[in-house]
């Protein structure tokens, strides 16, 4: 049976059997079949991509460990992400140096060959500008708005992830994306560094 991306000759429901009976070559198919989703929601919740790198390798660890604990209720790729969140949640409580993932996101984007749509510098800027007003938002808009937009995760999955009702996902939503849209007015009116 092929997995989601056509890589596999088993599908996530038999990787997930075998792990469970202890093969470790099984889940490390279910590490490759995930490890960039995970990654990247690390990223934009720590804005350090070697912290996410770390905390998504964790979070792997640590649902090899709890493997036996997971009950099926949810799909694989909720659990998994909800343990990688509450790692980020953890780490963020953390005082850290912020990476600038504007810069880092295109370096790998040139390293990649990948075209680079309209004026990088103002590409550069305009996202630079979005991680500065998402990373401002509190820990619960910024997860649901990162998991939401970014991800692309439905409003069951992401209450499955975050422990909360869909309601809450819901408002915490709407709150987040528009305490965004507020940042990033701001942000406009001012121009670079607080210029007018």
């Amino acid at each position: 049976m092929a997995s989601k991306d056509g890589t596999s000759k088993f599908g996530e429901s038999e990787l997930l059997a075998c792990s469970r009976a202890g093969d470790t070559a099984a889940f490390g198919r279910l590490v490759e079949l995930y490890a960039d989703r995970v990654v990247t929601v690390c990223a934009r919740m720590v804005r350090d991509r070697g912290v996410a790198e770390d905390l998504a390798q964790e979070a792997f660890v640590k649902a090899w460990q709890s493997l036996a604990s997971f009950d099926g209720r949810s799909a694989f790729y909720t659990w998994l992400y909800r343990i990688a969140m509450n790692l980020c949640l953890s780490e963020r409580r953390r005082p850290r140096r912020v990476v600038n993932m504007a810069d880092e996101g295109l370096a790998n984007r040139r390293e990649s060959g990948e075209a680079l749509p309209g004026d990088a510098a103002e590409l550069k800027e305009e996202h630079a500008r979005v991680l500065t007003a998402l990373a401002e938002l509190d820990e619960e808009h910024r997860a649901v708005v990162v998991l939401r937009d970014v991800q692309g995760l439905d409003y069951e999955e992401i209450a499955g992830i975050l422990g909360v009702p869909r309601g809450t996902v819901k408002s915490r939503l709407h709150r987040g994306r528009m305490e965004l849209r507020e940042r990033l007015r701001v942000q406009g009116a001012e121009g670079p560094r607080g210029h007018v």
